[in-house]
């Protein structure tokens, strides 16, 4: 029987009584019809997991017993660091939760030129929101110990003024150079993928000139998430864990 996984933000230690929050619980009681002395597994993204059993449940709290602590190493040695262009729809949702899977480290949904999601301030913040528990989702899933940094969306001329020692990529159909002619970096990617439709003209001139490096993934036009998950898929496959 497989066990389930499950996020929690709270601190967690061998013989600790953990009250998972309301939202976990209602999960875990009416959608799992989990049972006391059930087990699960818990984490909190330091890098541990944690074997517990449900110590009690009821309708709106369960509260779990943590009853060992093991040192799970499924982290990527390569550090991604993925500007993802915000997308309309699940397309969006789609990669960030795939790229979550594959073993990003970090991502910044990007706004650029042609992004089509137009949102006030608090409708952004409802965004991040909805993309964290994406990923939370995926580290379940996938056996993650760690949380990817998730950045607040930002413009992609602000994102491209920091400061960073990871080598620059990004996608550009017609670009003479592939994936498979990088040299293995000394801190990670940069990662940029455009939106639907993809950077325009001047976007990447821009990039160019702030040393991103523009690599094709041969002579089909991918979809915005397919790139993302083509281009970590080889990047994980050339110099990760894949």
């Amino acid at each position: 029987m497989r066990i389930s996984r499950f996020y929690t933000p709270l601190p967690l230690k061998v013989d600790d009584e953990v009250e998972l929050d309301s939202q976990l619980s209602h999960y875990i009681n009416n959608v799992l019809r989990l049972k006391q002395a059930d087990p699960i597994v818990l984490f909190n993204g330091d890098g541990n997991e944690y074997c517990a059993e449900v110590l009690s449940i009821s309708k709106k709290q369960v509260i779990a017993i943590v009853s060992s602590q093991l040192a799970m190493r499924s982290e990527s040695p390569l550090h991604i660091h993925l500007a993802q262009g915000v997308s309309k729809g699940d397309r969006m949702d789609f990669a960030l939760q795939k790229s979550v899977e594959l073993g990003v480290t970090e991502i910044t949904p990007v706004i650029t030129e042609r992004c089509a999601v137009k949102l006030s301030t608090e409708r952004w913040q409802k965004k991040h929101e909805q993309w964290q528990k994406i990923i939370i989702s995926a580290c379940e899933q996938s056996g993650r110990n760690v949380l990817p940094t998730l950045n607040q969306a930002v413009a992609l001329n602000k994102w491209l003024g920091q400061s960073t020692e990871q080598t620059k990529v990004m996608l550009t159909p017609g670009s003479t150079k592939y994936m498979s002619s990088l040299a293995r970096p000394v801190q990670g990617f940069r990662l940029l993928i455009g939106p639907e439709g993809g950077l325009s003209d001047q976007e990447i001139y821009t990039c160019e000139q702030t040393g991103f490096e523009s690599v094709n993934l041969g002579p089909r036009i991918l979809r915005t998430e397919t790139a993302a998950l083509a281009s970590i898929s080889i990047l994980q496959a050339l110099f990760g864990d894949l």
